[in-house]
This record gives structure tokens, sequence and C-alpha cells, in this order.
């Protein structure tokens, strides 16, 4: 819930900085909650950028109704999970050699989908992406603590997303990883309240109920209860930070 609020205050704070300096494109990294980038646009699932010459209304002149926070979707994520333990790193879901391809490229973004989680050491026999596939048979991917510390690269929940992944649900994630998966709206990065890792094993089918912040294991049987992912659901829904914005009044639409 925190690290939910802390996404929802960056999306305020992103727009505060634009509007002091017009010509200003990112603020840096280390005045930004959420880290992003000025490359991020389709394909990207949901996210576009719009024309800097788009004159930007002071949060003050804004007279959308839409408030800014919202139920968190009820969608649900009904597949197969896979499995992965603690401290997976940003380098194990997409190595660095991988880093030259640019998401807003179709081709190159399939292809990140491709190499998600490529960097996994042997000890996983079965891999999330096939040879010759670009998308996973995995939609949700169950882990254990500290998912997705190392590097800060986005590519890391871009392509995740990119290989089909609906949802992350670990027992807890590095901040910068769970920060991006909010900003670029690819996955919801969601948490347990026990290590899933150890209930769970790879294909089991799974649903994930985000209304009811439930997850159900079809194959054993069992239901366990998710942290609500707070003020960060409804930017993911919307497709990450800057359609979050523009959706709520807080810049003009494209």
């Amino acid at each position: 819930m925190a690290a939910a609020s802390t996404a929802l205050a960056s999306t305020r704070t992103l727009i505060s900085l634009r509007n002091q300096s017009p010509s200003l494109c990112i603020p840096s990294r280390q005045n930004l909650a959420i880290p992003i980038t000025c490359s991020m646009k389709s394909p990207f699932k949901h996210l576009s950028t719009s024309s800097s010459k788009s004159p930007i209304i002071p949060l003050s002149a804004t007279t959308t109704s839409s408030p800014i926070t919202s139920p968190t979707t009820d969608a649900n994520f009904h597949g197969l999970c896979y499995v992965v333990g603690d401290n997976i790193d940003t380098d194990q879901i997409i190595p660095a050699e991988y880093l030259t391809l640019v998401p807003s490229k179709p081709d190159e973004y399939r292809k990140l989908g491709s190499y998600a989680l490529i960097g996994l050491p042997s000890t996983y026999p079965v891999r999330f992406v096939e040879p010759g596939e670009f998308q996973s048979k995995y939609s949700i991917v169950i882990a254990g603590d500290n998912f997705g510390c190392g590097s800060s690269r986005e590519h890391a929940p871009v392509a995740l997303g990119a290989s089909g992944v609906k949802a992350v649900v670990a027992e807890s994630y590095a901040r910068i990883f769970f920060r991006n998966s909010v900003a670029t709206g690819e996955i919801y990065p969601l948490e347990s309240e026990v290590r899933l890792c150890e209930e769970c094993s790879t294909g089991d089918v799974v649903t994930v109920e985000l209304a009811e912040c439930r997850f159900i294991n079809h194959t054993t049987g069992k239901e366990y209860k998710l942290k609500h992912i707070g003020d960060a659901g409804p930017v993911i829904e919307a497709g990450g930070i800057f359609a979050y914005a523009r959706k709520t009044g807080m810049i003009p639409s494209a």
C-alpha cells in the first residue's frame, strides 16, 4: 500500500514539474518516485506520449469531475503460472545484452517478449518462453521475496508484458521494479500474504481476482488472500502514468 501510494504521488509530482518547466521532457530520476523515459509510446499495451507542443494545463486549472483515485479494476486473470524463487533480479528477467531492443518498435517489442526470464539459471529446467516463440504460455508469474532487484532497467516489466504476462504475484518487490511496472502499465505487481512460491508449482492453473484480492489455485483447490494494490491499480489499468494523467484530466488528451 505504501508503494502504491508513492506511485500515485509521483504522478502528481510529474505533472507539477512539467508545469513549472514546459520545455522539460522528463525530470531526473532522483526527483521522481516512478522512473520513466521519453521513449515510452506505442506499442506498449496502452501507453502513448503526447506531442511536446501540447500545452500543459496546471492542476489548479483542471475542472474534470473524475476523482484522482478510483476503485481497482474488477478484472480477473486466469491461466498457467510459472514459479520462481527469491531475489530474481532484472538481469534474469531480461539480460543486459537485449537492452538495445527498443520497445517502441513493434518487432523489437515482440523480441523482448521472447527473451523474458531467459536469464534464469539452469536450476529452472522449464523454459518460460519456448525457443522460436514470442510469447509464453504462462500468463501469471509467482515469485518469492525481492522480485525485480538489481538494475533499474524498465525493460524488465516491459519484457514480461510483451511475453503475455498479466500479473506477477510475489512475496515482495524491489521498489524500482514495482514503480516501473506501474509507470509502464505493463503488468500488475501484486503481493501475496503467504509464500505462494512454496504453495504453487509451474504449470498450475490459477486465477487472480483483483477486486476480491484473491488468488485461486485450481490445481490444488486452495485459495489465498492478496494485498490490495491500492492507488497503483487505476494507473496500471489506464495503461501507465501518462495515460492515467490524461484520463484524470491532469494533462490534455492527445
